[in-house]
């Protein structure tokens, strides 16, 4: 539900320091649902602190509907079942952070999300919040089906903390972002669910908040209003705002996030890099990173299901050779080699270019123009090449290879990064991720100049 709390429950996460002459601060500490408060140093903490947090919900076996049911059997043992929906969760958002959290359906990620605005208490463990929080979790939630757009951006603005005077101000505002002018006048209960999820997004970006808890709001709308959206987020996460972002969709994840955390039936599965996280998040939706841990088999930088294996990669030049550095504005050429373990059908090749920062460069993939690369039988090998005009930036590249079933293109047989990389050469980095040929030109528009300058 689209929210704001107006007080400030700040937290103490660091030690304090000592022989530090600046007073302490009294600052709030959510432990089991209550806000007790404790000293803080005058260093500005992490605006988000999670310790050893658990949270278990208990479900009734028998259900008792009516106050009659209750009277005639006061004794009967009511027994229930308990879910343990977080385990010792543990994590700190910096200031200023954008700080992704993934997971499968039902792992506990929008839980979380609402153990942190509030919504649940927690079994065990603590949450320090620092700064004005608004939720992005339930849009729409609150809104009077039988009142007019304009009046429910009044009163949900006056429910999230903004001041009347405030929330009539930011009307238009909200309006001409939801792209809703002409319907600002017709009852809620009439539009669209795009145009009422399109409403409620704008008007939960007017709360001027120092910590925001996002679950899974971007694909709002269509194309275009994504985009907006996108923009929203842009803005946010540079003016340095620390956001909280549950999603599945790697993409964003890799997008937006500084650094992401995996969640997996209420547990922590890994905590750093987004590209990190959205490899393991793939693994596991597939079930074939589970499986493989358990018995060991698993090479480092390798998942799939095992089915068909990349024996080798190499780059090659135009002269067939495999150099170790290739310069730029030669074609080259990337290649591998895989063998079958069993028989597959129309498996699907694909390449990632990695640089430094372990950002795709170049990503292709044989489903485009190869999608029936036909029936390989246990034990034959396949060879696999990329060729493209070497654009690339001066530095150092890593490929990584993937083999696929047939379909999304994520149900992996097999994954292979990190066996080997090349160098880049060139006469001078511009800076940019490729050096693409530009033909530039200067020429001196004198249709534009004075006639004093040119007598």
């Amino acid at each position: 539900m689209p929210s704001a709390a107006s007080t400030r429950a700040k937290a103490a996460v660091l030690p304090h320091r000592r022989n530090d002459p600046r007073p302490e601060q009294e600052v709030g500490c959510r432990a089991n649902g209550t806000l007790t408060l404790m000293p803080q140093p005058s260093v500005s903490p992490p605006p988000i602190v999670v310790q050893s947090i658990s949270k278990t919900f208990r479900v009734p076996e028998e259900r008792v509907h009516t106050l009659k049911e209750y009277a005639l059997h006061p004794l009967r043992n009511r027994r229930h079942q308990t879910f343990d929906v977080l385990r010792d969760i543990s994590f700190h958002v910096d200031r200023g952070e954008f700080f992704g959290v993934a997971g499968r359906n039902g792992s506990g990620k929008s839980t979380l999300l609402k153990c942190l605005a509030g919504i649940y208490g927690v079994n065990s463990g603590r949450i320090w919040m620092d700064g004005r929080l608004s939720t992005f979790i339930e849009l729409g939630v609150g809104f009077n089906q039988d009142l007019a757009a304009r009046d429910n951006v009044i009163l949900n603005g006056i429910m999230m903390g903004l001041t009347p005077r405030e929330a009539r101000r930011r009307v238009d505002e909200v309006i001409d972002f939801a792209e809703l002018r002409e319907f600002e006048e017709l009852k809620l209960k009439n539009y669209s669910s795009g145009m009422h999820v399109r409403l409620a997004f704008s008007v939960a970006i007017q709360v001027d908040a120092d910590v925001l808890l996002v679950d899974e709001v971007l694909a709002v709308g269509d194309a275009a209003f994504q985009q907006k959206c996108f923009d929203v987020f842009y803005r946010m996460r540079d003016e340095g705002r620390t956001i909280v972002f549950v999603t599945h969709d790697m993409g964003s994840l890799n997008r937006f996030c500084n650094r992401a955390l995996l969640l997996e039936r209420g547990q922590m599965v890994h905590l750093g890099e987004p590209h990190e996280v959205a490899d393991r998040y793939l693994e596991i939706n597939f079930g074939h990173a589970t499986e493989a841990s358990k018995d060991g088999a698993t090479e480092p930088g390798r998942s799939g299901d095992g089915d068909a294996r990349v024996l080798e990669a190499w780059i090659e030049d135009e002269g067939g050779q495999r150099p170790a550095s290739v310069p730029q504005g030669q074609r080259i050429v990337l290649k591998t080699l895989v063998r079958f373990a069993v028989d597959v059908e129309d498996p699907i090749a694909s390449l990632y270019v990695l640089n430094e920062d372990h950002v795709a460069i170049v990503v292709a993939t044989t489903a485009r123009e190869h999608e029936r690369s036909g029936h390989f039988r246990a034990g034959e090998e396949m060879l696999c090449s990329f060729s493209f005009q070497n654009v690339l930036a001066p530095g150092r590249y890593n490929p990584l290879f993937t083999l696929a079933h047939r379909g999304t293109g994520m149900d992996l047989i097999d994954r292979m990064e990190g066996a080997f990389s090349f160098v880049v050469t060139g006469p001078e980095a511009m800076g940019g991720a490729v050096d693409l040929p530009v033909e530039v030109g200067i020429s001196r528009n004198d249709a534009q100049l004075p006639a004093s300058v040119e007598a």
